[in-house]
């Protein structure tokens, strides 16, 4: 049977993959110590649990509009509001099967074969898989663990050309966690609004920021940058639902109205139930976010700890998310725990998850290599014993 070339040269998600590779070996009764899936530990909250059996048997069970139903875009539109003082219209909200969902139809509606899109690198690892389904080219834009990872203004507007469509910004970053400061986005605000580019900004980790880091919505920073810009967000991380998959993008009315059409012939509306249990989380209280945040804060505290003690490890300390990025290619070329010697990140992680039975995710994944991607987005145990085994590894 033939498959189309594009889905042919597609890769597997990074990420996905490395679970699995830990999955198979749990399933033949080794006990693994996993860092690969960027998913809060956390049970989704009580009252958004509510929220869904409550509309269960209310007998919201059926099809809704292919975009949401306005109760959650109303719901969402306030609470940007509240948090951002944004004044979003129903009209300038879609509600999608969750934000990769709605960084597809983005994409998909508004860029085309011969169009470049601009991704700062490191970056998550669908974007440039997203991009190239489009048949535009993705354009990267190298950061380093020097500059924290943040693009600069400078190499924003250098990459533009004719051919640009778009550009992609993830602040928080996954997998960094690199959280932009202000005069920074200020900055590549200006660019934007000057050379006319449109950016999608991917916020969905905006409410786990730590201590010396601050978040703002890209499309408060400056007079023509809500024209100029698709916010993309959810609640999967905020609120420990990542499986009910619910995300939204909010932007200009005509670009929400093109990737509506996309989203009515492709999917159609998001799981009516999860709809209603978004609007629990939206309008609820939020104490249940603060708790979360503050335990990955401590989480963090500890990852960073136990990473100034490895031995020839560097990494920009992350200011959001719950990833911790570092580089281990100073180890390349040498025995490694169990006498194996890699030459790479990927290499460096299948050793680590068959001599240790630490599962992290490979830095080639995400544009970064010689890096490795670790979430702490796990209970403090399994944290402590994967450490005592990666340090045993790396100093063998």
């Amino acid at each position: 049977m033939k498959i189309s070339a594009s889905i042919r040269s597609l890769k597997p998600s990074a990420t996905i993959a490395a679970a699995a590779k830990a999955k198979e070996l749990k399933n033949k009764g080794v006990k693994v110590y996993e860092f690969t899936l960027g998913e809060p530990d956390f049970t989704t909250p009580q009252h958004i649990q509510d929220a869904a059996i409550a509309a269960m048997k209310a007998g919201h069970t059926h099809y809704t509009p292919s975009g949401g139903i306005a109760e959650l875009k109303q719901a969402i539109c306030s609470a940007y509001e509240r948090d951002h003082g944004l004044q979003y219209q129903p009209s300038e909200v879609l509600v999608s099967n969750g934000a990769k969902h709605s960084i597809h139809n983005l994409l998909t509606a508004t860029c085309e074969p011969g169009d470049e899109v601009i991704i700062p690198t490191p970056y998550w690892v669908s974007y440039s898989a997203l991009v190239e389904l489009t048949g535009a080219t993705p354009v990267m834009v190298d950061t380093t663990e020097e500059s924290g990872f943040c693009m600069s203004a400078e190499q924003f507007e250098s990459a533009i050309t004719e051919k640009t469509r778009l550009m992609m910004l993830n602040n928080p970053c996954n997998p960094t966690g690199a959280a932009y400061p202000v005069k920074a986005l200020e900055a590549i605000a200006q660019v934007a609004v000057e050379r006319d580019v449109l950016v999608m900004s991917d916020e969905i980790y905006e409410k786990l920021i730590y201590e010396g880091s601050e978040f703002r919505s890209l499309p408060t920073l400056r007079e023509g940058m809500w024209d100029r810009t698709v916010v993309v967000s959810g609640v999967s991380k905020a609120y420990a639902m990542t499986g009910w998959r619910i995300g939204w993008a909010m932007g200009p009315a005509e670009v929400i109205k093109a990737m509506d059409k996309l989203q009515s012939q492709e999917t159609s509306n998001p799981c009516s139930i999860s709809q209603y249990a978004a609007i629990a989380a939206l309008n609820g209280p939020q104490e249940c976010v603060e708790e979360m945040r503050k335990e990955f804060a401590v989480r963090r505290e500890y990852v960073l700890e136990r990473l100034r003690a490895l031995p020839q490890v560097t990494f920009a300390e992350p200011g959001g998310a719950f990833y911790a990025f570092f580089n281990v290619a100073a180890h390349f070329g040498r025995p490694l725990g169990g006498g194996k010697v890699v030459d790479n990140a990927s290499d460096f992680c299948t050793a680590l998850l068959e001599e240790a039975h630490v599962a992290l995710v490979t830095g080639d994944a995400f544009g970064a290599p010689g890096y490795v991607r670790l979430s702490f987005a796990t209970d403090m145990e399994t944290l402590k014993a994967g450490f005592d085994r990666l340090e045993a590894f790396l100093s063998a």
